[in-house]
C-alpha cells in the first residue's frame, strides 16, 4: 500500500518536473540566442571546478542507471515495461542534458555554475523520495527477513543511486542557502563602513542557519540585560530598504504592460526567492507520511511480538521521526523565509510610496491615506507571502488525501470524501466572499476614522481653545462606532468559518464512512486511524480555500490602491530648473494658465494666469503684493513649479532655489539642524544668518541653545520664532534665487524691520529674490513691483513709478496704507526717536520668552516614546480579560472547549473500537453513534466560535473608548511634546491588534494548551512513563521559553517603537514636500527614510527568527516524546495493549510537534501582541487636565454678563524646572473695552492668552472674570464662554458651512451674514457650491489670508461676551485689516476684546494697552497718554514702527 502510495506521488510530480525542464530548456535557449550577439564565448570562458565536474558525473550515472534499467525490462520478454519506468527515465535523461547544458552555458560566459531552479528541486525532491522508498524497502526485508528484496534490479537501482542523489541533493541545498550569501559578499567594500552591528544572518553557515543558532548572542545579550535596539544586528543587505526598493523599480521597469505592473513586478523581483521557499514548503509530502504509515503501525501493534517485529517496529518509529523532523524543520525553513519576503517588499513599496509622496504637487496628497498605505496596505502585502505557497500546495495536499483514502478505502468512498470536500469547501466560499467584503468595509471605515483622528490631533490645541473637543470626539466615537458594525459583521462571519473549519473532518468523515459501510468496505482499526488522521490533515486546506481567497482579494484591494497611488502620472516638475548661463536672467515667466484642481475645471476660473512674459534679472528684489486671494502664494508656487499649468509654456529657473513658505515648516530636531538643512556647519556664515534673523537672543534664552529639540512642527516654538528659523534655514543654503511667502507677517516691527536690512538687503544683496509681503513700507527697496489681483499681474514696475497713477490698483492698496498710519499719531519726539540709531532702538524691550510661546514645555528636549520593561504585567492580561462583561463569558468558553474535545475524541475512539471486532456494533450504531457524538461537539464549537467573538467585539471597544477619552481629557502640553504619529499607531496598528488578534491569539493559546493536554493524558494512559517524560519535557520547554521571551518581548516593543518614526518622517516630509523639492534634498530625505525603514525591518527580521529558533527546539523535543511514544509501544507486550487505543494515541500523536509549535507559537504572539494592550492601556491613563466641568461651581446661564478680567499677582511657568514666565502680573481689563496686548517677541503676549484658556495653570496668583475665579470653574465652562481667533488659522477638511459652524448651531443666514462682512462672501459664490465649498486637508485649497478670514467670521458667528485676537490678522493685506479691523469694532462693540498684534495699527484704537516687558507690565494705560510720554515702551514701538512704515 505503502508503495502504491509513493508510486502514484512521484508519477505525478515527475511528469511535473519533466514539463517545467522542458519549458525552461527552451526559454533559456531562445534567451542565449540573444545574448549571444552582443557576448562571446572566448572572451569570458573559464575552466570548471571538480565540484560542478562530480555533480555532472552524478547526473549522468543516475540517468544511465535509469535508462538501463529500462533496457533490461525490454530485453527481458517476461516483464513488461510499466510507464511509470519510461517517465521517469525520460525525466531524469532531460535532467542530465539540462545540467550539461547549464554547466557549459555557464563556463562559456565565465560565470560560476548557477544551476537552474526547477534543476535544484527536481535533485531535492529525488533525494526525498529515494530516501523514503529505500526505508521501505530496509522495513520489508526486517519485516520478512526475505533478502529476494535485495536481488530485485529496481530496488538495487534505487539504493546504489541514493549516494550519488546525495551529492545532487547536497549542491541543490548548497546553492539555495549560499547563492545569496556569494551575492551579498561580491563587493563588500561598498557596504557602509560604519554599521551599527554585524549581520548575524549572512556570516552564518548552514547548520547555523537550519538551527538557528546564529540568533544565540543576542539571546545572551538579552538574558544578561534589557536588551536595547544598539544589539539587535543589521539585517542582511538583501533585506535593506534601499537593495528591496532598487529590486523592484528595476522589475517595474521591465514590466511592458501597465494594467497589473506591480502584481507582476513584485513576484518578478522575489522569483528566486519565492522558488527557494517553495523547496521547503515541500514539508507537506513529510506530513502525510504518517496516514500512510500508520496503518502499518496498527496493524503491527495486533499482531504478535517476536525479535523481527522488534525490528519492523522500530523502523517504522524511525522512519516517523525522520518525517516529523524533516517535516518540523522544513516548516521552520518555509515560514522564516516568507517572512524575510514579505519583510523585503514591504521595504521596497515603503521606499515607492514616499518616493511618489515627494515627487507628488503642493497641496494634493493626503496625510491621512499616506498613512493607511503604510500601515494597513502594505502590511496586507506582506503578509500575503506567508499564504503564496496555498495557491499550488492546496490542490496537491487534496491530490495526496485522495491517494491514501484512494489505497486504504477503495475509489467510492475516496470519492464521497472529495464531493463532501467540496461542498463544504463550496459552502465555505460565499462566506468567504461575505468576510472579504465585510472586511473591505472595515478597512474603509478605519480609513475615515484614522483619517478624522489625524485631523483632530493636528488641531487639538484649537479645539480645546474653543472647547469642541467632546464635540469632536463624538464624531470620532460615532465613526469608531459605524466600524464596529462592519466589524461585527466580520468577526461574527470569521466564527461561522471557524465552525466550518472545526466539524469539516466529521462532515467529511461521516459521509465517506457511511459510503463504506453501504458498500461493504472493510474497516480496521488501522485503516479507520489511518482516515482519520488524513481527515485532520484534509481539514487544513477545507480550511485555508476561503482564506486563501479572502487573502488574495484584500491583497489586491491592497496592491490596487498602492498601484494607482504610485503609477499616477503626476508632473514632478513644471518648472525647468537650468543651470547658470551667461545670460543676466535669473526667473523667465512664460504666458500661460495654472490651476489647482485640474480636475475641477468647470467649478473655478484659472488660479494664476499670466498675459505677459516677464523676465526676471539676477540680483533684482522682486516684491508681490495684492488682496488677501489674488493668488500671490500660488504665483510663487508656480515659480516653484508647484501648482499644475493647464496651458502655456514653461518657467525657466536659472541656478539653485530657496523656498520658505508663509506657513512654516519646522522638523523635529535642534534647531541648529533645522537652519543647516544637510549642509555642512560653516561657523563665520552661520553666526551671520543666525543674527540676520534676530534668533541669537532667543538661542541665549534656551537652556541648549541652538540644539535645543523642537518639537513636532514646531509645535514649542512661537509663529515669529518658527518664521525666522526657516528664513534662516534658507539664507544658509546659499542658493541663487530666493522666493520668500510673506516672511515678515509673524513678527513684531522691530524685528521685522532688523530681518529686512540684514537679510534682504545685506545677505541677499547679491541674490535674486522674490517676496510677497503685506507690508508695504518693505516694498520701496525693490526693484520690481508685481500687484497681483484676482490671479493675475495687474501691474509691475519700480515704486516711484506705480505710485505715480493714482487710480490703480497699487495706489490704492498704499492708500489703505496710509490710511491705517494716520490712525497713529507721531509723538512730538518723534523726530529725534526717528534719527536715533539701531543700535538705541535695540536696548529696548529685548527678552525674549524663556519657554515656549504657545504652550506646555522648554524647546529643549522632545521626550522619547515611554517604553514598559520586563514581562507583560497581569494587570494588563486581567483588565483585557476582564473587560467585556467582566469576564463573565470565559468560563463558558473553556466548557464548551473542553466538551468539543471530548466528544471529538471520544468519536474517534468509537469508531476504531467499534471496527476491531465486527461483531460489535452493526452498520447503523456505528454511524448511529459516531454521528451524534460528532454532531454534538460541532454544537459545542459553534457556541465557542460566537461567543469569543462576542467578547471580541466588546473588548475591543471598551479599550477603544478608554484611550480616547483619556487623549481627550489629556492636557495640550501632552500634544505639544507627544508626536501625533504615536498617537495614530495606538489608534490604527494597536487598535487593529486589539480588535481582530488578541482575543483569538489569546483564546488559541488556551485551546490549545488543553488539546496538547488531553493528547498527553491520552498517550500517558497507553504508555504510563510517557506521562513523566512529558512533565519533563514540558519543563525544558517552559525552560526555552523563558529564556527567549526576555528577548523577544523587547524585539516585539521595539517593533511598536520603530514603526513610529516611519509615519513621522512620512507625515513629515509631506508637509514639507514643496521645501524638500525646491532644496533639492530628496536625496537627504530619502536616506532617512531607508534608515527609519531599516530599523523596522531589522526589529520585525529578528523578532520573526527568535520565534523560529524556539519552535526548532521545542518541535524537536516533542518529536522525540512522540518517538519514545512509539518505541514503548513496539517494546510494550501485547496482551497490555487495546490497539484501538494505542492507534488513537498515535493518530493524535501525529499532530503533537504541530500542536505544541502552535502552542509555543501563540504562547509568544500573545506576549508580543499583548504589547499592544498595554500600550493603548498606557494611553488610557494619561494625566487629566481639569475637569470640564465642576457641577459645585458652575457658573450663570449668562456669565459672564460684564467681560471685566482681573489679573490678581499673576505668575506662569510651564514647568517647575523653568524658568517663571509671568511674574507677578496685576491688572484689570474692564468690561466692554478694547485692550491692546504689545511687547517684543518672546515677552509673554501668547503665555497670557493661554493662562486666561487655562492652557497653562498658573502657580500663583488669580484671574477674575466678573468676579468669578476661572481656576474653580470647568474648562467646558469657561472655554465655551471665551471666543478667540489664534495665530495659525486652522481649517477642517470638510466643507466651509463645518468649518464655520462644526456644532451646527446656526442658520445658512447667518453664516452669510458674517461671510459678507468678513469679504468671504464673494470669494465662496464663485463655486457654484457654496456653502458647500470644499475645504481640504488643513486648508491647503485656500490661502493663508483667505484661511484668518474664515477664523474671524466663525469668532463673529459664535458672538463671546469676551473675545481674543491673537495675530488674527497677520497674513491680510493692509486694505483688507482696515476693513476688519472696522467689522470687529462694529461687531464687539458690546465685548472684551483682547488684540495681540505686531501692527501697531491694529491696536492703536484700543482703550487700554498693556505693554509687556520680560514677563511683567512695563505699562498699561490709554494709548494716546502712552503715547505722548515720549520715553514710554508704547511710543517707542509706535516710532519705530513708524520709522520703519514711512
Amino acid at each position: 500500500m505503502e508503495f502504491a502510495s509513493m508510486a502514484a506521488i512521484t508519477n505525478v510530480c515527475d511528469v511535473f518536473f519533466f514539463l517545467w525542464l522542458f519549458i525552461w530548456g527552451l526559454a533559456d535557449i531562445l534567451k542565449n540566442k540573444r545574448r549571444g550577439e552582443t557576448e562571446t564565448e572566448t572572451e569570458n570562458a573559464r575552466s570548471f571546478t571538480t565540484f560542478e565536474m562530480i555533480t555532472v558525473i552524478s547526473s549522468f550515472v543516475i540517468t544511465v542507471c535509469h535508462v538501463g534499467f529500462v533496457a533490461y525490462k525490454m530485453l527481458k520478454h517476461d516483464e513488461v515495461v510499466c510507464y511509470e519506468d519510461i517517465i521517469m527515465t525520460s525525466t531524469w535523461c532531460l535532467a542530465s542534458v539540462v545540467t550539461v547544458y547549464s554547466w557549459a552555458n555557464n563556463k562559456a560566459y565565465g560565470q560560476v555554475a548557477k544551476w537552474p531552479i526547477v534543476l535544484v528541486l527536481f535533485w531535492c525532491f529525488s533525494v526525498v523520495v529515494d530516501l523514503v522508498v529505500v526505508g521501505l524497502i530496509m522495513l520489508n526485508y526486517f519485516e520478512s527477513e526475505n533478502t529476494n528484496v535485495f536481488r530485485s534490479v529496481s530496488n538495487v537501482i534505487d539504493m546504489g543511486t541514493l549516494p550519488f542523489l546525495i551529492v545532487l541533493g547536497y549542491n541543490g541545498v548548497g546553492y539555495c542557502v549560499t547563492k545569496r550569501h556569494k551575492e551579498e559578499l561580491d563587493e563588500p567594500l561598498l557596504q557602509e563602513s560604519g554599521a551599527e552591528n554585524t549581520d548575524a544572518f549572512t556570516n552564518a553557515g548552514i547548520w547555523k542557519r537550519v538551527t538557528f543558532n546564529w540568533l544565540n548572542p543576542l539571546f545572551e545579550t538579552g538574558r544578561a540585560q534589557k536588551l536595547e535596539f544598539v544589539h539587535v544586528p543589521s539585517i542582511p543587505e538583501s533585506e535593506t530598504a534601499e537593495e528591496a526598493a532598487l529590486l523592484l523599480e528595476e522589475s517595474i521597469q521591465k514590466q511592458k504592460t501597465r494594467s497589473s505592473v506591480l502584481p507582476k513586478a513584485i513576484l518578478n523581483a522575489v522569483r528566486t526567492s519565492l522558488a527557494i521557499n517553495a523547496v521547503f514548503a515541500v514539508n507537506t509530502l513529510a506530513s502525510y507520511m504518517g496516514p500512510i504509515l500508520i496503518t502499518s503501525f496498527v496493524n503491527y501493534l495486533s499482531e504478535d511480538s517476536s525479535d523481527s517485529n522488534y525490528k519492523k517496529g522500530l523502523i517504522l518509529s524511525f522512519i516517523f521521526f525522520l518525517a516529523k523532523t524533516v517535516e518540523s524543520l522544513s516548516q521552520r525553513q518555509w515560514y522564516f523565509g516568507a517572512q524575510r519576503i514579505g519583510i523585503r517588499i514591504r521595504a521596497a513599496l515603503m521606499v515607492l510610496i514616499y518616493k511618489k509622496s515627494l515627487s507628488i504637487k503642493y497641496g494634493t496628497t493626503s496625510n491621512g491615506k499616506i498613512i493607511n498605505l503604510i500601515n494597513v496596505d502594505v502590511e496586507k502585502i506582506s503578509e500575503f507571502f506567508w499564504h503564496i505557497h496555498g495557491i499550488w500546495l492546496l490542490p496537491v495536499q487534496v491530490l495526496l488525501a485522495l491517494i491514501i483514502l484512494y489505497t486504504n478505502l477503495g475509489f467510492f468512498p475516496s470519492m464521497a470524501a472529495l464531493v463532501s470536500t467540496v461542498l463544504v469547501i463550496i459552502s465555505n466560499t460565499p462566506l468567504a466572499n461575505m468576510q472579504k467584503d465585510y472586511q473591505t468595509k472595515v478597512m474603509e471605515s478605519k480609513d475615515s476614522r484614522i483619517k478624522a483622528t489625524s485631523e483632530i490631533l493636528k488641531s487639538m490645541r484649537v479645539l480645546k481653545l474653543h472647547s469642541w473637543e467632546s464635540n469632536f470626539k463624538q464624531k470620532l466615537i460615532d465613526l469608531r462606532e459605524k466600524e464596529q458594525n462592519w466589524l461585527k459583521k466580520y468577526l461574527y462571519t470569521c466564527s461561522t468559518i471557524a465552525f466550518l473549519f472545526w466539524t469539516s473532518p466529521t462532515l467529511v468523515s461521516v459521509s465517506t464512512f457511511s459510503v463504506c459501510i453501504f458498500l461493504r468496505t472493510p474497516l480496521t482499526p488501522g485503516v479507520v486511524l489511518s482516515t482519520l488522521a488524513t481527515f485532520r490533515i484534509l481539514q487544513d486546506p477545507i480550511y485555508n480555500l476561503p482564506e486563501l481567497v479572502s487573502m488574495v482579494s484584500q491583497t489586491k484591494v491592497s496592491l490596487d490602491r498602492i498601484k494607482d497611488f504610485i503609477m499616477d502620472q503626476d508632473s514632478k516638475q513644471l518648472v525647468e530648473s537650468q543651470p547658470f548661463n551667461g545670460s543676466d536672467i535669473a526667473i523667465e515667466v512664460e504666458p500661460g494658465e495654472y490651476l489647482w484642481d485640474t480636475n475641477d475645471l468647470d467649478q473655478r476660473r484659472p488660479t494664476i494666469k499670466i498675459s505677459e512674459k516677464v523676465q526676471i534679472r539676477k540680483g533684482y528684489k522682486v516684491a508681490i503684493c495684492g488682496s488677501v486671494g489674488a493668488g500671490k502664494s500660488s504665483l510663487l508656487c508656480s515659480i516653484l513649479g508647484e501648482i499644475p499649468r493647464v496651458s502655456g509654456g514653461p518657467i525657466k529657473v536659472f541656478g539653485s532655489k530657496a523656498f520658505v513658505p508663509q506657513s512654516a515648516w519646522i522638523q523635529t530636531g535642534t534647531i541648529r539642524d533645522n537652519i543647516l538643512f544637510g549642509k555642512q556647519m560653516n561657523k563665520r556664515f552661520y553666526d551671520e544668518v543666525v543674527d540676520g534673523c534676530g534668533l541669537e537672543r532667543d538661542f541665549e534664552t534656551l537652556a541648549d541653545g541652538d540644539v535645543s529639540v523642537v518639537g513636532e512642527r514646531g509645535l514649542n516654538l512661537s509663529g515669529g520664532q518658527k518664521q525666522r528659523i526657516q528664513l534662516a534655514r534658507a539664507l544658509y543654503s546659499d542658493s541663487d534665487v530666493y522666493v520668500l511667502d510673506d516672511p515678515f507677517s509673524a513678527v513684531d516691527a522691530h524685528t521685522g524691520a532688523h530681518m529686512f536690512k540684514k537679510c534682504l538687503l545685506n545677505l541677499l544683496d547679491k541674490k535674486t529674490v522674490v517676496y510677497v509681503t503685506h507690508q508695504l513700507e518693505f516694498l520701496s527697496a525693490s526693484d520690481l513691483i508685481l500687484v497681483i489681483k484676482d490671479g493675475g499681474i495687474v501691474q509691475s514696475g519700480k515704486y516711484n513709478d506705480l505710485i505715480a497713477d493714482p487710480t490703480n490698483e497699487f495706489a490704492r492698496q498704499i492708500a489703505a496704507h496710509s490710511k491705517s498710519l494716520n490712525q497713529v499719531n507721531p509723538t512730538p519726539d518723534s523726530k529725534t526717536l526717528t534719527q536715533s540709531t539701531d543700535d538705541d532702538s535695540s536696548h529696548m524691550v529685548t527678552s525674549l520668552e524663556p519657554s515656549r510661546t504657545k504652550g506646555g514645555s522648554s524647546a529643549t528636549t522632545m521626550p522619547q516614546e515611554e517604553s514598559q520593561s520586563g514581562r507583560v504585567k497581569f494587570n494588563v492580561y486581567s483588565t483585557f480579560i476582564t473587560s467585556a462583561y467582566k469576564g463573565a463569558l470565559v468560563p463558558v468558553i473553556l466548557i464548551c472547549h473542553s466538551l468539543f474535545l471530548a466528544l471529538q475524541m471520544g468519536s474517534n475512539y468509537w469508531m476504531a473500537w467499534a471496527t476491531e471486532d465486527a461483531g460489535r456494533a452493526s452498520s447503523k450504531v456505528l454511524v448511529g453513534v459516531f454521528v451524534i457524538l460528532s454532531g454534538g461537539s460541532s454544537v459545542f464549537i459553534l457556541g465557542r466560535a460566537i461567543l469569543l467573538s462576542t467578547i471580541a467585539i466588546e473588548t475591543g471597544q471598551n479599550l477603544f473608548l478608554q484611550m480616547i477619552n483619556s487623549v481627550f481629557h489629556a492636557p495640550v502640553s501632552f500634544f505639544d511634546t507627544t508626536p501625533s504619529s504615536r498617537i495614530l499607531n495606538r489608534c490604527s496598528t494597536d487598535q487593529s491588534t486589539v480588535d481582530v488578534d488578541v482575543p483569538y491569539r489569546l483564546a488559541g493559546l488556551v485551546f490549545a494548551i488543553l488539546q496538547l493536554l488531553s493528547i498527553v493524558l491520552l498517550m500517558s494512559h497507553v504508555a504510563w512513563p510517557i506521562f513523566i517524560l512529558c512533565m519533563l519535557i514540558i519543563a525544558i520547554s517552559i525552560w526555552y521559553q523563558a529564556y527567549y521571551i526576555t528577548t523577544a518581548r523587547e524585539l516585539a516593543r521595539m517593533i511598536g517603537i520603530q514603526k513610529s518614526p516611519i509615519q513621522h518622517h512620512f507625515s513629515e516630509s509631506i508637509s514639507g514636500a514643496s521645501t524638500i523639492r525646491c532644496f533639492n534634498q530628496e536625496i537627504r530625505f530619502l536616506s532617512k527614510c531607508f534608515r527609519v525603514i531599516d530599523d523596522y525591518s531589522r526589529v520585525t527580521f529578528h523578532n520573526t527568527a527568535t520565534m523560529e529558533w524556539l519552535c526548532v527546539r521545542i518541535n524537536f523535543l516533542f518529536n522525540l516524546v512522540f518517538f519514545i511514544l512509539l518505541v514503548i509501544l513496539v517494546h510494550l507486550p501485547r496482551a497490555s495493549i487495546d490497539p484501538s487505543l494505542a492507534g488513537l494515541a498515535v493518530t493524535y500523536g501525529l499532530s503533537l510537534n504541530v500542536l505544541q509549535a502552535w502552542v509555543i507559537w501563540n504562547l509568544c504572539n500573545v506576549e508580543n501582541k499583548m504589547i499592544s494592550v498595554e500600550r493603548i492601556l498606557q494611553f488610557a491613563s494619561i494625566p487629566s487636565e481639569a475637569p470640564a466641568i465642576v457641577e459645585n461651581h458652575k457658573p450663570g446661564p449668562n456669565w459672564p454678563s460684564i467681560g471685566q478680567i482681573e489679573l490678581k499677582d499673576l505668575h506662569v511657568q510651564y514647568h517647575p524646572a523653568l524658568p517663571t514666565v509671568l511674574r507677578g502680573i496685576t491688572c484689570t481689563f474692564p468690561g466692554q473695552k478694547k485692550i491692546g496686548v504689545v511687547g517684543r517677541t518672546g515677552c509673554g503676549k501668547s503665555t497670557l492668552i493661554q493662562a486666561l484658556f487655562r492652557v497653562v495653570e498658573p502657580t500663583k496668583g488669580q484671574i477674575l472674570i466678573d468676579g468669578l475665579d476661572i481656576s474653580k470653574i470647568g474648562l467646558h465652562d469657561l472655554r465655551s464662554k471665551l471666543g478667540i481667533i489664534p495665530q495659525d488659522p486652522t481649517l477642517f477638511q470638510g466643507t466651509m458651512r463645518f468649518n464655520l459652524d462644526p456644532l451646527e448651531q446656526h442658520s445658512d443666514h447667518e453664516i452669510w451674514e458674517v461671510l459678507n462682512k468678513c469679504r468671504l462672501a464673494d470669494i465662496i459664490r464663485q463655486d457654484k457650491r457654496l456653502l458647500d465649498t470644499p475645504v481640504a486637508e488643513d486648508g491647503e485649497n485656500w490661502s493663508v489670508g483667505q484661511r484668518q478670514l474664515v477664523c474671524l467670521a466663525r469668532a463673529l458667528l459664535q458672538k463671546r461676551k469676551i473675545l481674543v485676537l491673537d495675530e488674527a490678522t497677520a497674513s491680510i493685506d493692509t486694505e483688507t485689516d482696515n476693513v476688519m479691523q472696522k467689522t470687529i469694532r462694529e461687531e464687539t462693540s458690546r465685548c472684551t476684546v483682547i488684540t495681540i498684534a505686531h501692527r501697531i495699527p491694529t491696536i492703536v484704537d484700543s482703550d487700554l494697552v498693556l505693554v509687556l516687558d520680560q514677563g511683567k507690565v512695563a505699562e498699561y494705560d490709554s494709548p494716546t497718554r502712552l503715547q505722548c510720554d515720549g520715553s514710554s515702551s508704547f511710543s517707542k514701538l509706535v516710532n519705530e514702527f513708524l520709522r520703519r512704515s514711512l
